[in-house]
């Protein structure tokens, strides 16, 4: 199946499912002015949580968070911490919950305040921290990841609860997490601490992205991811390259013979026991890949299969870092010893510890030339399949469509998001809803990020509807 953005659009008809589609898309249209001011104030907070970083500013943008939840009618609003392995405090989380009716659900609404560095001010068209629209979108660091993602879930809180009054009973939990672009170092620690308080039956995830501009999308499975070393030695001291060069093979040449044996002819990863799957249900074609990925002219493209598969439900090896001297400062020796760097991205259903065991028998048995390799493994994160046949899911689907009026679409993401594995150890009956609202073109942790308002718009009614899909129906 190729691309469905040429799919033909549905029409609303008013009420659907005892949802009052044409009230909640009125209502988030009515402030939707207001909306835009808030995202824009939020977006001129350089709230980044990596240390070299000034924390006042994290703060400030917590305080304003909370403020805009405050202000949509949640009273029970706290900001809280917990600190890290070294003691130093974690980023500050924004929690506030709203109990459920007796026999209603409670859906936790997740997204983060903190953003990434703005990098080379020189690259940017605006400046990062000054939110600017321009043909259509909204330029700024953390207008798409994930400012925006805060204001939809308080948009479309504000709209249902207006629209639905006495009659909306769901249980709300709104988390605003303050440190996941420094890679969440106490999540799990702040779900175990504040377990009972972010207990939901329902729990969204509003920081992935949209199929295309104009086309919804639910993702509905994550890659995992593991990295490691690999450490090349065949001498036991540098030597002269002309004295003894010949007989022998410097460990730099050798440790990219081993790399050269991780993919096979066509560009697959070539590593016996490792899960893949070609079973995308969309797919891109060539040319919107390689435009997404800035492919240049005349590279071929690796792998088998669906593009969507290749990127989604199939492994994927890099090589990210390579030790050896700088070409500047490079000098006529054999190197001794030569280190790299891999990162594998996991397909679904595939075990962690299993994929590491299988890198190592690799790079073990495939040693080039009887030298010594050491294997240190790293880090490592669990993939993450949805349940397409919960409620939840159902109900996400066609609240998608309802808003785009176009039909919504299951798509995967090459990344991780690590923390879902968190939650999916700590609340194992939640169904897991994984949303967003980038698209191709936000250009999230790169200059010139931007949001597509429209889109922006689509995502809060969206919201809006399943929160009253839920009121109205629950789970079943």
């Amino acid at each position: 199946m190729t691309s469905p953005s040429a799919a033909t659009p549905q029409q609303s008809v008013g009420s659907v499912a005892g949802v009052d589609t044409d009230a909640l898309r009125n209502a988030v249209s009515a402030a939707f002015g207001t909306t835009m001011s808030q995202l824009k104030d939020l977006v001129s907070i350089p709230g980044i949580a990596w240390p070299s970083f000034d924390p006042a500013h994290l703060d400030r943008s917590a305080e304003a968070v909370a403020a805009l939840v405050r202000g949509a009618g949640l009273g029970d609003v706290r900001i809280l911490r917990c600190d890290k392995e070294d003691g130093t405090p974690g980023g500050p989380a924004v929690v506030a919950r709203r109990e459920a009716a007796d026999g209603k659900p409670t859906i936790l609404l997740y997204a983060h305040h903190d953003v990434q560095p703005p990098g080379d001010p020189a690259l940017w068209e605006s400046e990062p921290f000054t939110a600017v629209e321009r043909d259509g979108r909204l330029y700024g660091r953390g207008a798409a990841d994930d400012k925006a993602g805060i204001m939809a879930h308080i948009a479309a809180y504000g709209a249902v609860t207006q629209v639905l009054g006495e009659e909306f009973g769901l249980g709300v939990t709104l988390f605003f997490e303050g440190e996941e672009e420094a890679g969440s170092p106490t999540f799990r620690t702040f779900l175990e601490t504040h377990r009972e308080l972010l207990r939901a039956d329902v729990i969204v995830v509003a920081d992935s992205s949209n199929w295309r501009v104009g086309v919804p999308a639910l993702t509905t499975s994550l890659r995992g991811l593991i990295d490691g070393t690999i450490d090349v030695q065949v001498l036991e001291h540098a030597v002269h390259s002309g004295m003894y060069g010949g007989p022998v093979l410097d460990a730099p040449t050798l440790l990219s013979r081993l790399i050269a044996t991780l993919h096979d002819a066509e560009g697959s990863v070539a590593i016996e026991g490792l899960v893949g799957r070609d079973e995308a249900t969309v797919d891109l074609t060539e040319a919107e890949f390689r435009a997404d990925a800035s492919v240049l002219d005349g590279v071929k493209l690796a792998g088998s299969g669906s593009i969507a598969s290749r990127m989604w439900t199939k492994p994927a090896l890099s090589i990210i870092g390579f030790d050896a001297p700088a070409v500047d400062v490079a000098s006529n020796t054999l190197l001794p010893r030569a280190r790299a760097k891999f990162s594998l991205r996991l397909a679904p259903g595939q075990v962690p510890a299993d994929a590491m065991e299988a890198v190592r028998r690799h790079v073990e048995t495939h040693a080039p030339f009887g030298a010594k390799v050491l294997f240190t493994p790293g880090e490592s994160g669990n993939a993450y399949l949805t349940d397409r046949s919960s409620a939840a899911a159902a109900f996400a689907m066609w609240a998608l469509g309802e808003s785009w009026g176009v039909p919504a679409v299951e798509m995967g993401i090459g990344g991780s998001i690590p923390f879902i594995s968190d939650l999916t150890d700590l609340y194992p009956e939640a169904q897991i809803l994984v949303t967003g609202v980038e698209d191709p073109d936000s250009r999230a942790h790169s200059a010139n990020e931007s949001l597509h308002i429209e889109d922006f718009r689509n995502a809060v009614v969206a919201e809006a509807l399943l929160l009253a899909r839920l009121n109205s129906e629950g789970l079943g």
